[in-house]
Formats: C-alpha cells, structure tokens, sequence
C-alpha cells in the first residue's frame, strides 16, 4: 500500500482521538499524514507553518473590513493559503529553472501540499496559534512513529 494513503489514514484516525480526547483540532484532518511523511524536511514545515500563518494574518486583516464569517471564511482561509502557497512555490523554483540536477529539485525547500496551509490558517483561527501548532505537531509525531512501527517509514 501506498505510503500517503495509510499516512493520511493514520493521520485521521489519530486527528480524530486527538480531538475527542483533548478537544483540540490538528490544523485539519489530513495535515498530521502530511506532515509526518516530511518530518525529514523540517525546512518545509516550517515554511508550509509560516504561508499558513500568513493566509490567517491576510485574512483576519481583510476582515478588519469585510463581513467574513462562516463558509465565507473557510473558503478565504483555504483560498488565501492556496494563493500565498503558490506564490511562494513560484519564487522558490524561480532560481532553479534551467538547472537540469535532479538533487536541486530533491534538496529544494517547499510547501507542503496545496490546501494545508489553508486548512492550518483555518484552525488558527478557530482555536488560536500555539493550541493548533502543539496539536499539529504532536499529532504528526504520532503518526510518524506509528509509520515507523507498521514498518512504513518512508525515507526520501
């Protein structure tokens, strides 16, 4: 079996136990699998935390002005994420066009997936920063280590 499908799998049931056992959300029901197939790259978490960070700080100033509650905010939030992902992808793989070595392209930092910042901005929102960093990441070693245990540690 595929290693994204049974980190993703993980990731929901662990998101799940998290939220009924502590009443905390991890940044999204799928964001713990992702994270904990690039726990060797903490460069691109760390960037994939700060373009969530900064959708939550674009839309929490937008709504300073607009009436943004509900889907309305969801679908920002999310979309917001997408956009600065994108733009971030965009300036990162700028110097590295024309270079055809394969290891650039493996060593290059990036964003992880393309909803996750969105859906962590989201929870920034609902339940405050350092709430949905501590369940994010716990969550994500949870899973990490049950990929370590079931024998599907995924080295990159």
């Amino acid at each position: 079996m595929d290693p994204l499908t049974v980190a993703i799998g993980l990731g929901l049931v662990v998101s799940l136990l998290f939220t009924e056992a502590f009443g905390l959300a991890a940044g999204g029901m799928i964001v713990p699998g992702y994270f904990a197939l690039n726990f060797n790259r903490p460069l691109d978490i760390v960037l994939t935390l700060a373009v969530a960070l900064a959708a939550y700080i674009v839309v929490h100033y937008v709504s300073r002005f607009a009436i943004i509650y509900g889907r309305r905010r969801i679908v920002l939030m999310l979309l917001t994420g997408f956009v600065i992902g994108h733009c971030v992808r965009m300036l990162l793989t700028i110097p590295a066009m024309g270079n055809t070595d394969s290891a650039t392209a493996d060593t290059a930092i990036a964003v992880i997936g393309y909803i996750v910042p969105g859906l962590i901005a989201l929870w920034f929102d609902r339940q405050g920063l350092f709430e949905t960093l501590g369940t994010v990441l716990t969550a994500s070693a949870v899973v990490r280590l049950a990929l370590i245990v079931i024998g599907m540690e995924v080295v990159r």
